[in-house]
């Protein structure tokens, strides 16, 4: 089996798009929970009025012969492809090798887009006015469409779309092309854009928090007795994936190495999550990685703020690792990233790796009796681990866990 390593980071997020201002983001306890104004007032009955939006998005410089057949959501998995690449320090012959692929996720493709899509024909009561480029961006794999054509990929391209774990798979299925010889080189992330429907759907679920809209910075509260359910984000992220060897050969910066994946189902319920499979998953994880719960030194957690999904998570993970492992969901910093929360949420792991922060859950006050006695981190910790598990947990029932290690 061949070793997979992160060679390249590139990120859109509500805390910064860069690994540095993510982290110094952290470390300020900031909070990119904002106000929605225009919800307010555009969105009738809308009671979830906060989000997470990210602040600074320019996406100019992408030639607009590829800007034409992108919504949102591939903008901005581009730019941070775009820094990824920069990063990792990969020339062009390298990107454009057979050997070289793209794997990435997202919920759907541009809701905004397909939302002016339904809306034109339902004002035409046909297909008049529809413009040529709108479902190759409302399509499911839009960024990997996209991706491949602006980057020139000819190699492997796998879109990979299962809401909360999109991103995440995409990341495994990058490390099994690679550790099973298919790839060299592999990119992989995902990204969802803001948009009211989003946070519509989920408000219709009864998931997002509504009790905060006056005071946004102190919502999600995953774990705490108080949360009131989740907020939606929006974020983007490129891990660049590369074999080991391949790596040193041509001297470039490693981040950590990818130890550990596994992927499931639980094969029960749409909504409701199963405590069996998140416990499942992790397990598998660690056998992939050929380690013990003792050996993972912080655990990333999935947890959104609803109710019923942060109790049974909390659960799941005490039957694997007891009291004894630092835990965080840095979801109360940026709200639920959907499709891109995987990635960045593997990131923030890489800066608990290679900075020896372990993020503190910013907004819980008081744990829930409800949740397993876990070792909540309640302030940040500055501590050196070598491995680092990261968690997500989809509708339909579809697990994911990553391990990040030191080399």
């Amino acid at each position: 089996m061949r070793r997979v390593v992160i060679t390249g980071v590139g990120l859109l997020s509500p805390l910064g798009n860069s690994i540095e201002s993510l982290k110094n983001s952290i470390i300020a306890n900031y909070s990119g929970v904002k106000y929605m104004q225009s919800w307010a007032e555009e969105m009738r009955g809308m009671s979830t009025l906060i989000a997470a939006p990210i602040t600074k998005q320019d996406f100019s410089d992408i030639p607009r012969k590829h800007r034409r057949s992108m919504g949102k959501v591939a903008l901005m998995t581009t730019r941070s492809m775009q820094d990824a690449i920069k990063d990792s320090g990969l020339e062009e012959e390298q990107i454009k090798n057979p050997k070289t692929g793209i794997s990435f996720g997202s919920t759907m493709g541009a809701n905004e887009t397909l939302m002016e899509w339904i809306s034109t024909v339902y004002e035409h009561n046909g297909f008049k006015g529809q413009n040529s480029m709108m479902f190759l961006k409302s399509m499911s794999h839009t960024v990997v469409a996209n991706i491949a054509t602006a980057f020139g990929i000819v190699g492997r391209a796998i879109p990979t779309c299962s809401a909360c774990t999109s991103s995440s798979q995409a990341i495994g299925v990058g490390y099994e092309s690679i550790k099973y010889g298919m790839s060299d080189i592999m990119f992989v992330g995902g990204a969802d854009g803001l948009h009211p429907l989003a946070a519509g759907v989920f408000e219709v679920m009864g998931a997002t928090s509504i009790g905060f809209n006056e005071n946004p910075s102190l919502t999600p509260k995953p774990f705490d007795k108080n949360r009131d359910g989740l907020v939606i984000g929006e974020g983007a992220g490129t891990l660049v994936l590369e074999e080991y060897e391949h790596a040193k050969k041509r001297g470039a910066k490693i981040y950590a190495e990818l130890t550990g994946y596994a992927t499931s189902c639980d094969g029960s319920h749409l909504t409701t999550p199963l405590r069996k499979g998140m416990q499942s998953v992790m397990e598998a994880s660690l056998l992939d990685a050929n380690l013990t719960p003792l050996d993972i030194g912080y655990i990333n957690a999935h947890a959104t703020a609803t109710i019923k999904g942060d109790i049974e998570e909390s659960h799941a993970t005490y039957s694997i690792f007891g009291d004894k492992t630092a835990i965080s969901s840095t979801k109360g910093y940026m709200g639920h990233l959907l499709g891109g929360c995987g990635v960045i949420e593997s990131i923030i792991g890489l800066i608990a790796l290679n900075d020896n922060l372990i993020p503190a859950n910013k907004n819980l006050n008081e744990v829930d009796e409800a949740c397993a006695n876990l070792d909540y981190v309640m302030e940040h910790r500055e501590e050196s681990i070598s491995h680092v598990m990261s968690n997500n947990f989809a509708f339909g029932g579809i697990n994911t866990s990553l391990i990040f290690s030191k080399i």
